[in-house]
């Protein structure tokens, strides 16, 4: 009866998809407002029933109802509520369902706020299209509420890898920043579509923006987490091309935001802006095109599916329509004002486009490459991850020299003089650090200029902001503290982007770390046997087997000693779940700002010798420090009041809710 009611739920809501199109469209040609109230309504009907449906899928989880084949393959009996209720993303099915309920929660939003009076019609049968496409995909093709033929007394249980708040975290949020970039990319299509060339459609869209790329990031985040904690390998990015697919747009969105400043403030880059959400968007389709198509091998995909086709067919209709809708529209977006100099912040905006992009470009290349040398000789050649890391690491080292750079230099034109004063104490204080690194056997190059150039980025934000508490200080005659204080809450969405700069820097200044200076090594002891590696002694205690409710629980007992102080006891351990076949793999791990100590228990044999896999990884502390970092600057950035919008000396739109946007001189 709950499974009937939110097919029943889908398949009104699918109706009401296209009536709220058919609606919008006449209200456009019309301007008969009634068109416009009942399409609204329309949207909200939508809300309900989506709601409705994924109320009754979590129910049916809940109570554990083995006669849907959802249920039945992703829950057990056995399984905690919490994990049975997240299992609404476990799976494909559910996890559309839940894309879908965000995407038209969304819609209902810009509908309800209705912030640009022309705009957001069109806007909204966008939306609607791309709802209509998920709406149907689930109602004849992929239904979340499907039956089984023969009801089944046990489930099959969720994958022992879901069972980790990483899980919980990341799919959640990743849908939000892929969902996200929807609601901007149809603000910038409807301004094409009604020849507007202003910058109306990035103010109105700004949060939106921000908030997507601050859940794509969260999700990237707890991806790495996860792959770190639970997999059992010993790294946090893989460059598995799932991990790739929400890497990509979060690299093109992150140039969409530094790009869209420009608009903002110079009235350049309109067409760069545009084809940048384009690519953004289209990316979010693309990414889920890879996980539901099973055309490539990666540990996040869903396994192979006939959905690949018709969401592969969807992302190239909505690149080439956008495409072509842009190039219709070329003149409209050109006459715009030109770079004044190479040197100024406005070129180390496009500069850091750039390096984004081709960051983008090798990341996608390397991701598709398989398929392209499978069509072309007929064998599907794998890029590994020597071909990423060799690609973008230098890419990175000069994108995070631009992070660098940009704080220190001139809007239109930067002079010597400004030049010498602002890069002077960074550069020399960045000098120094390398020849020390230098002297004490940091010879590798690209450690060697990646920790230089990080820390060169890092003076240089903090030098700025030091320099504009001394201007406040002089001015206003504020303490130091005051000033610092002020100086941020008066321009919050700049400082907030140095918090996130920040962030990144201390990630970077993690990622450098481990993949530079870590050390592994395997071995097999008996008990009582001890294992050095690093300035570690790692005593091997006992191996022992307990019940954690119906699973098995194998672990090992270790004593451990760093440079012969006791750090305690760690216990890497494999769980034996009745309803999977091979055993999940925990590790233990022993983190400090200066390194972990990561160990796997590989295997055992009946006398009790037993095989672990050790690590030492330095600083990968400060990755998962950094992202926090990112979230926190970004909410400062983000939130309401004085000091979140462009500076006064701007140009500046009020935006009124249905009543169109006034442009004004601040």
């Amino acid at each position: 009866m709950i499974a009937d009611i939110g097919y029943l739920a889908i398949l009104l809501s699918l109706l009401l998809s296209i009536y709220a199109i058919i609606t919008s469209a006449i209200y456009l040609k019309t301007r008969n407002i009634k068109f416009f109230k009942s399409s609204n309504g329309a949207v909200y009907g939508m809300l309900l029933l989506t709601s409705l449906a994924v109320v009754s899928l979590l129910w049916l989880l809940f109570k554990g109802d083995f006669t849907v084949k959802y249920v039945y393959e992703y829950t057990s009996s056995d399984l905690s509520w919490f994990y049975r209720l997240t299992a609404l993303w476990a799976g494909n099915d559910g996890s559309l369902l839940l894309w879908l309920w965000l995407l038209i929660i969304y819609t209902a939003l810009v509908v309800k706020q209705n912030k640009i009076k022309d705009a957001t019609p069109i806007a909204t049968i966008i939306l609607l299209i791309n709802s209509f496409f998920f709406l149907f995909v689930m109602a004849f093709l992929t239904n979340p509420f499907e039956k089984l033929i023969m009801a089944q007394i046990e489930g099959r249980g969720l994958n022992p890898m879901l069972q980790s708040p990483g899980m919980i975290i990341h799919p959640l949020a990743t849908y939000l920043g892929y969902v996200g970039f929807a609601v901007p990319f149809a603000f910038s299509m409807a301004a094409l579509f009604l020849n507007q060339s202003d910058d109306r459609w990035i103010k109105v869209t700004r949060g939106w923006t921000v908030i997507a790329w601050l859940f794509l990031t969260i999700g990237n985040l707890y991806g790495a987490l996860w792959a770190y904690e639970e997999l059992g390998w010993g790294g946090y990015w893989a460059w598995d091309p799932v991990e790739n697919a929400s890497f990509m747009p979060w690299l093109t969105g992150s140039a969409f935001l530094h790009s869209v400043m420009i608009q903002e403030r110079k009235n350049m880059l309109k067409i760069w802006n545009i084809v940048l959400i384009i690519i953004t968007y289209v990316l979010t389709l693309f990414g889920t095109y890879l996980v539901r198509s099973g055309i490539l091998q990666s540990v996040h995909a869903f396994g192979s599916s006939a959905l690949g086709k018709y969401f592969l067919a969807f992302t190239l209709f909505v690149l080439v329509t956008s495409f072509v809708l842009m190039l219709f529209k070329i003149k409209l977006l050109k006459g715009e004002r030109e770079f004044e100099s190479l040197i100024s912040k406005e070129s180390s905006f496009l500069f850091n486009n750039l390096i984004l992009l081709g960051m983008t470009f090798a990341t996608f290349w390397g991701t598709v490459f398989p398929l392209i040398s499978e069509a072309v000789t007929g064998n599907k050649i794998t890029v590994s991850i020597p071909f990423f890391n060799t690609v973008n690491a230098p890419l990175g080292i000069i994108l995070i020299l631009l992070m660098g750079i940009c704080p220190l230099i001139a809007w239109r034109k930067a002079n010597i003089k400004n030049i010498i004063e602002n890069f002077t104490v960074p550069g020399v204080l960045s000098i120094i650090l390398g020849l020390i690194l230098y002297f004490y056997g940091v010879r590798k190059l690209y450690i060697l200029l990646g920790f230089v150039v990080t820390f060169f980025a890092f003076t240089a934000t903090v030098w700025d902001v030091m320099k504009g508490i001394r201007t406040r200080k002089r001015i206003t005659g504020e303490s130091y503290g005051l000033s610092f204080i002020r100086l941020l809450l008066r321009n919050r969405r700049r400082y907030g982007g140095y918090i996130i700069h920040l962030g990144i820097l201390m990630m970077v200044f993690g990622i450098i770390g481990s993949q530079g200076f870590g050390i592994v090594k395997q071995a097999t002891a008996k008990v009582g046997d001890s294992v050095v590696i690093g300035s570690y002694q790692i005593n091997y205690l006992d191996l022992k087997q307990t019940k954690d409710g119906k699973n098995v629980v194998v672990y090992a007992e270790l004593q451990i000693k760093k440079d012969d102080r006791n750090i305690g006891k760690m216990t890497p351990h494999k769980v034996f779940y009745p309803t999977q076949k091979q055993p999940s793999t925990e590790v233990a791990i022993n983190s400090t700002w200066i390194e972990d100590l990561y160990i796997i228990l590989a295997g055992w044999e009946l006398d009790g010798n037993a095989t672990f896999k050790i690590l030492i990884n330095p600083l990968v502390k400060w990755i998962w420090t950094g992202g926090y970092y990112i979230v926190v600057g970004t909410l400062f950035a983000l939130w309401p009041g004085r000091g979140s919008r462009v500076g006064g000396k701007y140009v500046k739109y009020q935006v009124n809710s249905f009543e169109g946007v006034e442009k004004n001189e601040a």
